[in-house]
C-alpha cells in the first residue's frame, strides 16, 4: 500500500473510506514489518500527511479514578488483586477531586480526560458516580473517556446518555497470544464490549500492549485484528509494556526499541485515519526514540506525571521536547 506524499497544504486530506475499509491480513502486516526500517517510516509518514498536520499531536491526561484490587489476571498489571506488587488499593475519588484534575489536566493544554477503574467490570451501583463525573468533565470543556472493564447489557448506553466521547478497552495481544497474558477472561469477552460501545454510538479506544514476550508475527497479528474492525477504533494506545515487579512479566525481555517504532509505523498505514497514541512506556524513551515515533505517525500522547499506577514524563519534558521538534498540541 502506497500513498502520494503531500505538501502541507494538503495534510488533512482525509484517506477515502474504501482505503480505510481494507482488511488487512497478518502476513500483509508482518510484510510491512520486514521492510528496510527507512523505507517502512517514509511509507508511514505519507499515510500520515495524507490524513493529519504532521506537526499536530492530541494530548490526553489518565487518572486513576478506582485503584487496585481487580480481580483479573492481566500478567502486565499492578492492579490485579492477584500479585503483590505493593499497590494499595482505593476507593473510587469523589467527584470534586475527580474535577481537580480535570481542570489541572485542562491547563496544562490536555484536550481529552481519561478515568480508569480497576474493575472487571462496573457492577450497577458504580455506574451513577461515574455517570457524574462524566457529565460534570464534560462541562469543563473537555473531551471524555472512561476504561471501566467489561460492560454489560445497558451500561454503554448509560454512558452515551452521559456523553461519554470514548470508551476505552484494549484487546491487549494477538488472538493466538492472549491465553499466555490473561486466563480469567477471554479476547472475545473484550470484543463483545467494544461491540457493546460501538452499538450505543461511542468512539472506541482500543489498542495494545508491545513486549509481552510476543513474536513479531502475534505484533501484526494485534495490529491486523485492530485495523480490520468495522471501522477501525478512531484512538489505538499503544502501550510499551512496563515491567511492575510482582506481575508475571515483571522479568521478561526488553522490546528492541526499533520494533516498537516498527509498530508505531505498521499501525499508521494499517489505520490511516486513527489517532495513534503512545501510551505507556514512555518514562523509559528516550527523546530521540519518541522523536521516531511521531515520524512513524503517531499523533497522540498521554500527558501528565502518572498513567493509572505508572510514572510518565513530566509535563515540562514534553513541552520541551514538543518545542524542539515544532509540534503544536491539539
Amino acid at each position: 500500500m502506497t500513498t502520494t506524499l503531500t505538501t502541507p497544504a494538503t495534510a488533512t486530506a482525509r484517506t477515502s473510506p474504501e482505503a480505510a475499509r481494507k482488511k488487512w491480513t497478518v502476513a500483509e502486516v508482518q510484510g510491512l514489518f520486514d521492510l528496510p526500517f527507512f523505507d517502512l517510516l517514509f511509507q508511514a509518514q505519507q499515510v500520515h500527511r495524507a490524513n493529519f498536520d504532521a506537526n499536530e499531536v492530541q494530548r490526553s491526561t489518565l487518572l486513576s479514578i478506582k485503584t487496585g484490587g481487580c480481580s483479573e489476571d492481566c500478567g502486565y498489571c499492578s492492579q490485579s488483586a492477584r500479585y503483590d506488587t505493593g499497590l494499595e488499593r482505593e476507593r473510587l475519588l469523589p467527584l470534586e477531586e475527580v474535577l481537580d484534575h480535570a481542570r489541572a489536566a485542562k491547563a496544562k493544554g490536555s484536550s481529552r480526560f481519561c478515568m480508569g477503574a480497576a474493575w472487571r467490570g462496573p457492577k450497577d451501583k458504580d455506574m451513577e458516580p461515574v455517570l457524574e463525573m462524566v457529565r460534570e468533565v464534560k462541562k469543563l470543556g473537555l473531551e471524555t473517556c472512561v476504561t471501566l472493564g467489561m460492560l454489560k447489557d445497558g451500561q454503554a448506553e448509560q454512558l452515551a446518555d452521559a456523553g461519554l466521547d470514548y470508551y476505552n478497552h484494549n484487546i491487549d495481544t494477538a488472538p493466538e497470544f492472549y491465553g499466555q497474558v490473561i486466563t480469567t477472561h477471554t479476547q472475545q469477552d473484550r470484543l463483545d464490549t467494544l461491540d457493546k460501545v460501538r452499538d450505543a454510538g461511542i468512539n472506541v479506544c482500543c489498542g495494545g500492549i508491545i513486549g509481552m514476550g510476543e513474536s513479531q508475527t502475534s505484533r501484526a497479528g494485534l495490529i491486523a485484528q485492530l485495523a480490520n474492525m468495522q471501522p477501525a477504533p478512531e484512538s489505538v494506545p499503544i502501550n510499551n509494556l512496563v515491567a511492575i515487579p510482582g506481575t508475571p512479566l515483571a522479568d521478561g525481555t526488553k522490546l528492541d526499541p526499533l520494533d516498537f517504532i516498527r509498530t508505531i509505523a505498521a499501525a499508521r498505514i494499517t489505520m490511516p485515519a486513527s489517532y495513534v497514541r503512545l501510551s505507556a512506556g514512555r518514562q523509559q524513551m528516550s527523546d530521540e526514540m519518541q522523536a521516531l515515533c511521531f515520524m512513524a505517525g503517531a499523533n497522540s500522547i498521554f500527558y501528565g506525571e502518572r498513567l493509572l499506577t505508572t510514572d510518565n514524563p513530566e509535563s515540562d519534558r514534553d513541552d520541551v521536547l514538543f518545542a524542539r521538534l515544532g509540534l503544536r498540541s491539539v
